[in-house]
């Protein structure tokens, strides 16, 4: 993806947990764009380019979502649903990046086809490690097919 526009969304309820991703991905550089949704409805309607985000030249496909299980008005999980079954969207990379470690979570996420499953670190430092491992592995190292054709 090199001298590519990386654009990133960030589906986050919690604001803190929102600039601490917003803020490590810029300063180490990761992605360009980060769009940050507060809820499961307004990052569907985004991705289905649904009401204000009908502009496909304003409201561009991401490399990358980065999905909180736990929020309000759509669960992450139907999020996750609603991106995998879905033809144009389903070779989006999603990982989920939650504080959750329960088995179930886990389980419930990969059954429906979550790409990554990583659990937010309490620390600061580990947060940014992981942070820019999680950049340069999805958004540097992996290749990704673009939108169908």
């Amino acid at each position: 993806m090199v001298g590519e526009s990386v654009f990133v969304m960030l589906i986050e309820d919690n604001v803190d947990h929102a600039e601490l991703v917003i803020r490590t991905m810029q300063e180490h550089q990761i992605a360009n764009q980060v769009r940050h949704f507060l809820d499961g409805q307004s990052a569907l309607d985004y991705l289905f380019q649904r009401g204000e985000y009908s502009d496909l030249n304003a409201n561009p496909r991401p490399h990358v979502i980065l999905l909180v299980l736990r929020m309000p008005r759509v669960d992450g999980i139907d999020v996750l649903k609603a991106i995998k079954e879905d033809n144009d969207l389903k070779t989006i990379p999603v990982v989920v990046l939650t504080t959750s470690e329960a088995e179930k979570d886990v389980a419930r996420a990969y059954y429906n086809h979550a790409n990554s499953y990583l659990v937010k670190p309490v620390g600061f430092e580990e947060f940014r490690k992981l942070m820019d491992d999680l950049g340069f592995y999805w958004l540097g190292w992996n290749t990704n097919p673009g939108p169908k054709e």
